[in-house]
């Protein structure tokens, strides 16, 4: 199964425990897309990005996908014009809307490929010597959603752990100081991916980075949680078998509330004013994560 599909499992479960709220949050995603065919940015922009999380939460939410959509898609072609990120945004995409189509598959893929790191990962830009882990999970994420063959294994673990932080986590670039509650998870997610064993001390410091009044922070010197480092977290959490206790699960459920807004939609921590289609996915997906039991 694909990361994508994984995550798509659980998000279904987050409208449970949202019940007639669900269909609030279904108004706000809904008004999120624009007459091209993608969802806005906070500037008002359509932007593949922010399309990839107003697909998902429809998706989630078992709702229907706007036909306009396909069009916005295609005026991106093969993404040869797409930077790294965007490009991996575009594969997401077809997945979800059309998982047949090929006219623009073999480019995107080698597109994708393109950005391979000397050390055998990926980054953001073309030919860097080292990967990182966040790099590295989309283009896994990517290829896998373009039915497209992996680089070898042995090569992705070796440019992911070049990336293991001094302190355990995983940072953005090698010899990092701090690891990242993101990009380690993106770490997990790709041994996950791979089929490799994720170490004890790895887990030990994403629990580590948990709020004690719930949710889980961006790194272990953050001052508050934030919803992005939650629910990827719990995510991480539950490939390596590793579920919240029912009192950790109530603590979390109570900091994703206090996000929560009568528009649909949720912020993306308490410092934010602003509520946007990225986070209220990823308070599906944390609200799917803590619907289990424990």
């Amino acid at each position: 199964m694909t990361l994508g599909l994984e995550m798509l499992q659980v998000a279904r479960l987050g409208p449970s425990l949202l019940g007639e709220s669900s269909a609030l949050v279904g108004e706000f995603v809904h008004g999120q897309w624009n007459a091209d065919g993608g969802v806005r940015d906070r500037a008002g922009v359509s932007d593949l990005y922010y399309t990839v999380f107003g697909l998902e939460s429809l998706r989630a939410l078992q709702l229907p996908i706007p036909e306009t959509v396909r069009h916005f898609l295609m005026s991106h072609a093969d993404g040869t014009a797409l930077d790294f990120v965007h490009r991996c945004c575009l594969a997401r995409c077809w997945a979800i809307v059309d998982p047949t189509e090929k006219e623009y598959r073999l480019g995107l893929s080698a597109g994708i490929m393109a950005f391979r790191s000397r050390d055998g990962g990926f980054s953001q830009r073309p030919d860097e010597t080292c990967g990182n882990a966040y790099a590295i999970y989309l283009a896994v994420s990517a290829l896998q959603d373009l039915g497209a063959a992996l680089p070898p294994t042995s090569a992705l673990m070796t440019s992911l752990e070049n990336c293991r932080a001094k302190d355990g986590g995983y940072g953005n670039h090698p010899q990092s100081v701090f690891g990242t509650t993101p990009t380690t998870v993106s770490a997990i997610l790709v041994r996950h991916a791979c089929g490799e064993a994720v170490d004890k001390s790895v887990v030990d410091w994403l629990l580590a980075s948990r709020w004690p009044q719930g949710g889980f922070r961006a790194n272990q010197q953050a001052p508050m949680p934030d919803l992005l480092s939650t629910a990827t977290a719990l995510h991480a959490l539950a490939c390596v078998q590793r579920a919240p206790t029912a009192a950790q699960v109530e603590a979390d459920l109570d900091y994703i509330d206090t996000l929560w807004t009568n528009q649909g939609a949720f912020h993306g921590h308490w410092a934010e004013d602003d509520v946007d289609v990225e986070y209220t996915y990823y308070g599906l997906l944390a609200l799917g994560h803590l619907s289990l039991p424990t």
